[in-house]
């Protein structure tokens, strides 16, 4: 026997649960090999020689306690006793799984069973951690979160990320690293430069522990202390389990790359072979009950298998593809109530910051410098002294781990607001959103209730790095809802809408209107519906189709020409009203499209696109697009005039109406 198993705290009652629990996965995994080399599944990440993390961690955790396994935490699956069926029919693609037969192997999540399943980009994982236990804490529930990375994953930036912000903010959750020894085929010598990972702890100011992998006692014993001293003192945890890995990173990628004295070495170690030989020598286990419990294991397996293998391939629908992008959300038309006063587009931001913190009791407001300071342009300012710390929170400067923990609240039934100190900066928390926000409730049916505030646009002399338009990026990503107010009332209701969207919203604010436009707005609370423009000039001359600064640079330029133009402000971009554009196109007949961002790539082209395709026997002259120049949005202020489309607004109308 490889090492030294300490039965002293189990009875031999639970000794054979564990050892049904770490067998269970094992046979799957011998299974799962067996259908792949006949064709059977398509892919394979096999876990064979770590069951004992994935086993004895899930069952150190309260079944109402989240975890957030990887790809070779088969037993993390097995441990919450998920019907087997079901997750072969997920291994098969099969409608009946848990992604419909939208995603492979283990990237999937189910409510029911607490599991948060994984996206590619593994590290991203441990920043929702955060949240789900941030939401724990707040409500002071005393639960622990757990979640699982690999050594590999620990370089990528969401791993610094979220075990500062764990760190900083005393959150109760643990992060398993699992030290396997390679990243896919890069060994630990050219992955980093540490000893080991509970080194890390000390940087983070984060109490570690290290245990031998592969000792299933051993890890059930520590995971049984480490959670439940964490639910009594929250504040995080790092355990790094040291472990091999006996196959190659998938199935096809085989292990050449691994010396063969390791395989060797390792192969003594193995988790299930040397905790049965235990249990026989301290007679807890014999020959006849593990035949018993190994052909009952047998029968589950091919029944589960029989039942995946039964239900037909997925029959796509259309209607229900596009139907499950977003959560079901049901616009209520709340009316403008009480009365009005004059408020900038800054303040309609903050009253209905203010009131949406005080409709949603879970709503809680992240960023940089939103707490005390009230944020960089003032739009928190003094929320934290009506609502507390807890929900006004400072964060670092890691923008994915937040959006992260802005998901992981949401997994924890909660709503979260992350301010994006400035649009440009939404480059550090990119993956989080297009890849996690967008797409989770089409994966797995869970909704990503959040709301990203982007202070964006030119015009205030702060050059390339705090001044560019980036909504189109969004635009292009299904699951999100993308919103631009261009005045102070809609600012107000359509935020207040966006609070109260279950689905992930971004939401621009244009800086350069912050404080220079101003309008009666309500003081109570309404809400004004997604997907519906505003015609906010009438005319028919022209119709220009912007949103944002654009629509003030068309009020202004058209009255200067003393024109009657449609200036339809489309308000949100996802969704689009293109109703009212293509009413507006059909009364009109010559169309511009403006907007502030760059051109190429910006959604005017699409929206060009669809009135070409829709509309093309009402033009009388082709469908002009005006935008910002294809450069970076430079500093100095001639420069960024020249920039900006505004200055070529009129020349551009009158080509139009000469055509």
């Amino acid at each position: 026997m490889s090492f030294t198993y300490d039965r002293s705290q189990f009875s031999d009652q639970k000794l054979i649960e564990l050892y049904k629990k770490i067998l269970l996965p094992r046979m799957i995994e011998e299974k799962m090999l067996v259908l792949l080399r006949q064709g059977k599944i398509s892919k394979w990440f096999s876990g064979i020689g770590q069951e004992a993390i994935s086993v004895g961690a899930t069952a150190a955790m309260q079944q109402d306690e989240f975890i957030l396994p990887m790809h070779r935490n088969l037993g993390v699956f097995t441990g919450r006793e998920m019907s087997l069926a079901k997750l072969f029919k997920q291994f098969q693609g099969k409608a009946g799984g848990f992604t419909k037969g939208r995603d492979r192997s283990f990237h999937f999540g189910s409510r029911e069973h607490h599991i948060v399943g994984m996206i590619s980009h593994l590290g991203s994982q441990l920043g929702i951690a955060d949240g789900i236990a941030l939401g724990k804490k707040i409500k002071q529930e005393g639960k622990a979160t757990l979640a699982f990375t690999g050594d590999g994953a620990t370089s990528q930036g969401d791993f610094h990320e979220s075990l500062n912000v764990a760190a900083v903010w005393d959150l109760p959750v643990i992060f398993i690293v699992e030290n396997n020894g390679y990243g896919l085929s890069t060994p630990s010598s050219e992955q980093f430069r540490c000893k080991q990972f509970i080194d890390k702890g000390i940087g983070y100011g984060m109490e570690a522990h290290q245990v031998e992998g592969n000792n299933l006692l051993e890890v059930h014993q520590k995971m049984l202390e480490l959670s439940q001293s964490v639910r009594e003192y929250p504040r995080p945890i790092l355990l790094e389990c040291i472990t091999f890995r006996m196959r190659g990173h998938e199935e096809a990628s085989g292990t050449k790359y691994v010396p063969q004295e390791l395989f060797d070495q390792w192969e003594q170690k193995d988790p299930v072979v040397n905790y049965q030989n235990f249990l026989y020598t301290q007679g807890v286990l014999n020959e006849e009950l593990e035949k018993e419990i190994r052909a009952d294991y047998k029968l589950e397996i091919e029944k589960g298998l029989e039942e995946a293998y039964g239900e037909e391939i997925v029959k796509p629908s259309t209607e229900m593809e596009l139907q499950d992008v977003y959560a079901p959300f049901q616009f209520t038309k709340e009316d403008v109530q009480g009365d009005s006063k004059e408020m900038r587009l800054i303040d309609a931001v903050a009253d209905a910051l203010d009131l949406a913190m005080e409709k949603h009791k879970g709503l809680v407001l992240m960023g940089q410098d939103i707490a005390d300071y009230g944020g960089v342009f003032k739009a928190t300012e003094g929320l934290i002294e009506k609502y507390g710390k807890e929900r006004v929170r400072n964060t670092p400067l890691c923008e994915a781990a937040i959006v992260g923990t802005s998901l992981g609240l949401s997994i924890n039934g909660q709503k979260a607001m992350m301010e994006m100190q400035f649009a440009d900066f939404v480059t550090e928390g990119f993956n989080q959103i297009v890849n996690n926000l967008a797409k989770i409730h089409w994966r797995w049916g869970q909704n990503a209730d959040v709301v990203v505030r982007m202070p964006t646009g030119a015009g205030v002399a702060a050059g390339p790095y705090h001044s560019q338009s980036n909504e189109a990026w969004f635009t292009h990503i299904p699951g999100l809802k993308v919103v631009y107010p261009s005045n102070p009332t809609d600012a107000k209701g359509l935020l207040l809408t966006a609070f109260e969207d279950p689905n992930p919203v971004m939401f621009f604010e244009h800086k350069a209107l912050y404080r220079s436009i101003n309008e009666e707005v309500a003081e109570g609370y309404y809400n004004l519906p997604f997907g519906e423009a505003n015609l906010v000039s009438e005319g028919e001359e022209l119709s220009i189709i912007t949103y944002g600064m654009g629509v003030h640079w068309a009020k202004e330029i058209c009255e200067e020409m003393q024109i009657k133009a449609d200036i339809l402000d489309l308000r949100t971009l996802v969704p689009l009203d293109w109703e009212s554009i293509y009413a507006s196109v059909k009364k009109c007949s010559r169309v511009l499209v403006l907007h502030e961002d760059t051109l190429f790539g910006g959604i005017g082209g699409e929206i060009a696109a669809g009135i070409n395709e829709h509309c093309f026997e009402y033009l009388d002259a082709p469908v002009k697009r005006l935008a910002s120049l294809d450069t970076a949005v430079p500093f100095t202020k001639s420069l960024e005039d020249n920039f900006l489309p505004k200055a070529r607004l009129k020349e551009t109308i009158e080509s139009l109406l000469k055509y």
